[in-house]
């Protein structure tokens, strides 16, 4: 709308140039052209609004930044043919790849040392027996020949029901009976021959394919190698010519 100065100014103009008598009806037609007019401001404001709302920004530049290639999956590896190195590593794998190998084994825990004075062989009662953690632990050296894969040829046992038990409890195949590993703790007369014959064992199973298993006692293990095994501890022999080698030991398995 025109301001009232404005207003004012036209009016003189219109009056000096047509006299009083013109200017009325002049003055009122300016006035019906002014009212039709828009304003010049909302017509900005239109404009501005509509040029806001025309080209709304695209989320194409942030979904493209934010994508990633999809993950690769790292193929598995084959198992190594030789085991990792670890305490005993290296002769369990000689057992799994070599031929001639025996195992001397002193029985898992029996708690005590010797026998009863009223042993019996025939009778286990009268023994010194395996407790449950040495039942446990003769599960467990069986439950590691299968895993480190080792070929057995053949399990003997001394006669004593602890030494039995253990070959029994390890499953590693058919248990038989040996008088040649029975304990000489007692009565020590007897071991130059159940040495020997040991020795001899050994010689003649040079070319056995597969491990050959005596579960002994500490007095038959010491007498050959002399080495004190722990319970459930292993040393292992092999012939060499005409001599029995020690190729090492076995530390026992909890």
């Amino acid at each position: 709308m025109i301001c009232l100065k404005g207003m004012r100014l036209v009016w003189n103009k219109l009056s000096n140039l047509t006299g009083p008598f013109f200017a009325g009806p002049l003055f009122a037609g300016l006035l019906m052209i002014s009212s039709c007019l828009p304003s010049a401001s909302v017509d900005s404001s239109i404009d501005s609004s509509d040029s806001s709302t025309a080209n709304p920004p695209s989320p194409t530049a942030s979904v493209e930044a934010s994508s990633e290639p999809p993950e690769q999956l790292t193929p598995v590896d084959s198992p190594p043919a030789i085991l990792p190195a670890s305490e005993g590593a290296e002769l369990w794998n000689l057992l799994r790849q070599g031929t001639g190998y025996v195992v001397m084994l002193r029985h898992a825990l029996a708690p005590g040392t010797g026998d009863p004075a009223n042993f019996r062989l025939e009778d286990c009662t009268t023994q010194r027996n395996l407790s449950e953690a040495g039942r446990q632990q003769a599960i467990q050296i069986g439950a590691t020949f299968r895993q480190y894969q080792i070929p057995v040829d053949a399990v003997f046992s001394s006669q004593w029901c602890r030494c039995l038990e253990t070959a029994k409890l390890m499953n590693l195949g058919t248990v038989e009976p040996l008088p040649a590993i029975n304990s000489f703790f007692q009565d020590s007369t007897t071991e130059p021959q159940q040495t020997a014959q040991v020795r001899q064992l050994i010689l003649d199973r040079r070319n056995t394919s597969g491990v050959t298993i005596l579960v002994t006692h500490q007095v038959n293990i010491t007498a050959i190698t002399g080495i004190v095994p722990a319970s459930g501890s292993m040393v292992v022999l092999r012939a060499n010519g005409v001599a029995v080698e020690t190729v090492g030991e076995i530390p026992s398995i909890p």
